[in-house]
């Protein structure tokens, strides 16, 4: 196994010119229907075809198979920003950008129009969004296998334990991967053992193959994940065995998992762009997901590895994804390389998902990609869902005093937008009391 020699570059993506490129990508373009496309019918709700024109008319789309488009309007004199924020000096306490808050109000910002004195909702952009959101917490192992130096066991532990009194309702622990692929994860047994009486939360583990699956149960692990991928090449530089030589591997584990009635969760990845490959089409990612749901995972991760999903590309992925397996069992995995994760959350939320992997203080990255950088954070996802007004039951405060304590042990800034953000404002109001 080895890491990929060159950084994710646009060179190893579709051929296109620069006008292509600005015709393609430009917010007024119509997309072509082929699956290696940007998808249809996403802009507008229109049926489009190859061409750049529409008719601004066109009545053929469907508001239930597609119930949103471009929504544009006027900012009136009778809209404004309602905020939801308070901090008492008397349970707040600050240490430098490490602060906890018992009493913390979560972070809720909305916007209310008024037409006539009467609340005008966004129905046509949110309707369909989900009331509840579960977030699958992978800081602990997506996001320090990456690391260069070594965490110590205990400060593994500490996280995990602080994820856990988060609420977080599953907080994937380790990886039972060999230590000469992924040393930093080494001590997996260690942690287990620490984690054992821990409670509150699914603490998954990372299972490659059937002696990591032994070794996960026998350490104590109630819950494995096995991981595939989309693309052929991205597969053999990460796993050493193409797509197919995979599954066959992990249908073993599958079994070996039902006969010891342990849950397993299946992760996908490049389901939008490889490394090598470049775009990687739907087709192929739904193959992999189906195969996954068939030989047994009840939970199946939607993985861009390297970060270069847009909406426009992973529309169509969903799409044909949950054309073969329900959107109940889908989860969506994003990483931030190129800033669009959040947008890539919400259109999957707007699409029925309402599964969502993160990583505190956007820790992560994936070791075999380079240009991949860290996972979405955990602290923004938490911020942007108590926007919309769905719940996770994460308290928010606690989560961001847990992506600082990583993140100061680590000895770099909080990844996480959200938590620099309220960290400074939490200082500025203690300052002025």
């Amino acid at each position: 196994m080895s890491s990929l020699e060159e950084p994710l570059a646009f060179d190893k993506l579709p051929s296109m010119t620069t006008i292509d490129r600005i015709q393609r990508f430009s917010s007024g373009a119509c997309r072509p229907r082929d699956d290696a496309a940007m998808g249809h019918r996403w802009i507008d709700g229109r049926d489009c075809t190859t061409s750049n024109t529409c008719n601004d008319d066109d009545k053929s789309f469907s508001r239930e198979s597609f119930p949103w488009r471009r929504h544009t309007r006027k900012i009136s004199e009778g809209e404004h920003l309602l905020r939801n924020f308070s901090t008492s000096a008397k349970h707040s306490t600050v240490s430098g950008t490490l602060w906890e808050s018992n009493s913390f109000q979560e972070h809720k910002y909305s916007t209310v129009r008024k037409e006539n004195g009467i609340p005008h909702s966004c129905d046509k952009i949110f309707r369909g969004i989900p009331k509840f959101v579960k977030i699958v917490e992978v800081g602990p192992r997506d996001g320090l296998q990456n690391e260069k130096n070594i965490v110590p066991t205990s400060v593994k532990v500490e996280l995990i334990q602080r994820l856990v009194s988060c609420g977080l309702p599953v907080v994937e622990a380790t990886s039972f991967v060999s230590p000469k692929w992924v040393p930093q994860l080494a001590d997996a047994k260690d942690v287990m053992d620490a984690i054992s009486t821990l409670d509150g939360a699914r603490l998954p583990v990372l299972t490659p193959n059937l002696k990591g699956f032994e070794a996960a149960v026998s350490a104590g692990a109630k819950e494995v994940a096995i991981f595939a991928s989309a693309s052929e090449s991205f597969s053999l530089s990460n796993i050493n065995c193409t797509i197919e030589e995979s599954l066959l591997r992990y249908r073993a584990v599958a079994t070996a998992a039902k006969e010891h009635s342990v849950p397993i969760r299946g992760y996908v990845s490049c389901v939008v762009g490889c490394p090598v490959e470049g775009a990687v089409p739907p087709s192929k990612v739904a193959y992999v997901v189906k195969e996954l749901y068939d030989m047994g995972c009840f939970e199946i991760s939607l993985g861009d590895t390297i970060g270069i999903g847009t909406p426009g590309s992973v529309v169509p992925m969903l799409e044909a994804v949950m054309a073969v397996v329900p959107a109940e069992k889908l989860a969506v995995h994003f990483h931030d390389t190129y800033g669009q994760a959040l947008a890539n959350i919400l259109v999957s939320l707007q699409m029925g998902i309402n599964i969502v992997d993160s990583s505190v203080a956007g820790l992560g990255g994936c070791p075999y990609a380079k240009g991949a950088s860290g996972n979405v954070a955990t602290e923004d996802v938490v911020y942007m869902l108590n926007g919309l007004g769905i719940q996770t039951n994460v308290d928010l405060g606690k989560l961001i005093a847990a992506g600082d304590f990583i993140s100061k042990h680590l000895g770099r800034p909080n990844g996480s937008k959200a938590a620099v953000a309220l960290n400074r404002r939490i200082i500025a109001d203690a300052s002025k009391i």
